[in-house]
């Protein structure tokens, strides 16, 4: 493969009409010769579906896994993160929206194949590799490969997403990975639609997916957006459905909006309104609430589901204090802690590294 050529596609079909159905997300975007569905970046072409971005990333970055965020995925380890272009979705609020929005494929110069990737995350003593900066499904043959030469080398894998997918995709998707965070942007349906241009049922199924028939370690985040998704109601319906369909073990972080994109005139989200959010959830039981974007102490500690001491004490990504055993288990009272852990990587702390990935034996 040439580095001009496109990649074929999975998870489509010919309609009675002619045209092509892309069966990746709910959007079933159904094109004519030579359009692109809504990502911009899966394309009809020679009556085929292919993806317009494989083996091309804007830009590669060496991060705190705390940064994605996970806190309870082998914390204080490096993350080697990457994405490319385009969104399934049209959040109004982006906080990436010059990569997410892109239509400027000049723009993805760092070009790489799957096995310089993961060599490269390697190297450079990163524990796993994150599709993140804007959502992997859209380029989920891309993802898929490089997870498989991630494993290969003993590298774990993570997606950042707001899984929104159709099933058969889904379960081929996250066979695939190792860890996800998958924003939950709203509770309402209205908030989705009309904020977002999708619906909040194909989330919801994910995150049941992820909790009920995968293996995959998995946080959610929800970004509060002052007037929009920030009432106690709203917040409390959202932390019963976790609670009675995921389980009190799934970490929450609540985010902190700032006016970006086509939403500049609403105000930034003050911190006590996490702190609000995150009193919330823990009063109606959720063991792990995280407060982002703010500095927050008790909102970045990781606690004993049983005994409340604070194990992993954290500043921003940096971590100040670390109490858990390599088991995951509290020191104090032997509770196990939800997640995954072992022998404590050195503390990566706050760095972003840029890291430039030679392309190699590419495709």
């Amino acid at each position: 493969m040439t580095e001009t050529d496109n990649y074929p596609a999975r998870w489509w079909h010919v309609l009675d009409d002619g045209r092509i159905q892309c069966d990746l997300c709910p959007r079933d975007c159904r094109l004519h010769e030579g359009q692109r569905g809504a990502c911009f970046v899966r394309m009809r072409e020679d009556d085929a579906m292919v993806l317009t971005t494989y083996g091309r990333s804007s830009g590669f970055c060496i991060d705190p896994i705390e940064k994605k965020p996970l806190n309870q995925f082998y914390p204080g380890s490096s993350v080697l993160s990457f994405g490319t272009a385009g969104c399934n979705l049209a959040c109004k609020f982006c906080q990436n929206w010059d990569i997410s929005k892109s239509r400027d494929m000049d723009r993805l110069m760092d070009q790489a194949s799957p096995e310089a990737i993961a060599r490269a995350a390697a190297e450079a003593g990163c524990r796993s590799v994150a599709f993140t900066y804007n959502d992997p499904v859209i380029f989920a043959e891309y993802a898929m490969d490089v997870a498989d030469a991630c494993h290969a080398r003993g590298i774990q894998t993570v997606a950042v997403t707001a899984g929104y997918m159709h099933d058969q995709a889904r379960r081929e998707f996250f066979a695939k990975m190792d860890a996800a965070n998958v924003d939950l942007k709203a509770f309402t349906d209205d908030f989705y639609f009309k904020l977002t241009g999708s619906h909040l049922q194909p989330v919801l199924d994910t995150l049941v997916y992820l909790k009920h028939e995968t293996s995959v370690w998995f946080e959610i985040t929800t970004l509060l957006i002052p007037g929009h998704n920030d009432s106690d109601a709203e917040i409390t319906a959202m932390s019963q459905w976790i609670m009675k369909q995921l389980g009190p073990d799934v970490p929450l972080h609540f985010s902190a909006f700032h006016p970006d994109h086509k939403m500049p005139d609403v105000p930034a989200t003050p911190p006590s309104t996490l702190v609000r959010a995150r009193d919330i959830a823990m009063k109606e039981g959720l063991q792990y609430v995280y407060t982002g974007n703010v500095r927050h102490e008790a909102g970045d500690t990781t606690y004993c589901p049983d005994c409340r001491a604070p194990l992993i004490v954290r500043d921003w990504y940096q971590i100040r204090r670390y109490r858990l055993t390599p088991e995951g288990h509290c020191p104090d009272c032997g509770a196990a802690v939800a997640g995954r852990f072992g022998e404590r990587a050195e503390d990566f702390g706050r760095k972003r590294i840029p890291v430039a990935i030679a392309g190699g034996d590419r495709f």
